[in-house]
């Protein structure tokens, strides 16, 4: 039996990186997979290239700052399939610079996505987990949520505050079957470090013990992980993932 069978999991921010690769290793172990995600052209390439493959996966446009837009779409994956089992908060997006370049709407940006759009997507499910007395929530933070980081102070203040709403969520909804984690990723080998000097990267790896940048799969998999049976007692923790860069 694989891992997932008849679960329904929605995976924001799922058109691409971290997000496409949890959609893949989610459907081949027998997820119904909804990607969202605010890229129409992204999402659909996505979706149909993982349908090509024989899995189940479909794509709605969402834009998880909008809390109507969020709930509208949670109701219709309710109406299809009947339950939604998992949520992948997965989404984000970055605004880079130090405090005195940093622009308010840098700021917003990235508050927005990062920390409100978690929020809506957790409220628009939260109802239909209750009901059903089931559920995985499993919210993407980082390990600059955890420690830091020079020039982010936008987007390390959402991965902080995604820490401390998972373990307030963790202890709101255990009681109705549902359990609520986090995933703090190192680097990870993405479109989102594009930008980062390679002098930096290599400097990061020298500062990983496992000696290398993360890769999607590492982090799907500690998302497929947190969102099987074998978690089930798991509740309010992070997990960090990040090659031993924090020890």
């Amino acid at each position: 039996m694989k891992r997932l069978d008849q679960k329904v999991a929605i995976i924001t921010g799922g058109a691409r990186g971290i997000g496409f690769t949890t959609a893949s290793i989610f459907a081949r172990e027998g997820a119904q997979v909804i990607i969202w995600d605010i890229s129409r052209e992204a999402g659909e390439a996505a979706a149909q290239k993982l349908r090509a493959e024989k899995l189940p996966v479909t794509f709605r446009e969402v834009n998880v700052t909008r809390l109507v837009d969020v709930q509208a779409a949670a109701r219709e994956v309710h109406a299809q399939y009947g339950r939604i089992d998992i949520l992948i908060n997965n989404a984000g997006i970055t605004r880079d610079a130090r405090l005195v370049k940093m622009s308010p709407e840098e700021w917003q940006q990235v508050i927005d996505v990062n920390l409100t759009g978690v929020f809506n997507c957790t409220k628009a499910v939260a109802d239909y987990m209750i009901e059903q007395n089931y559920g995985r929530i499993i919210n993407a933070s980082s390990v600059v949520g955890l420690y830091g980081n020079f020039g982010q102070s936008n987007y390390v203040a959402t991965k902080a505050g995604v820490i401390g709403m998972t373990k307030v969520w963790a202890r709101e909804l255990g009681r109705k079957g549902i359990t609520v984690n986090a995933v703090a990723p190192g680097f990870i080998a993405t479109e989102m470090i594009e930008t980062v000097p390679e002098k930096v990267l290599n400097m990061v790896v020298e500062k990983t013990p496992v000696n290398r940048l993360g890769q999607p799969e590492d982090i799907a998999n500690a998302y497929l992980f947190l969102a099987s049976e074998e978690a089930g007692f798991i509740s309010g923790t992070v997990l960090s993932v990040d090659g031993g860069m924090t020890v």
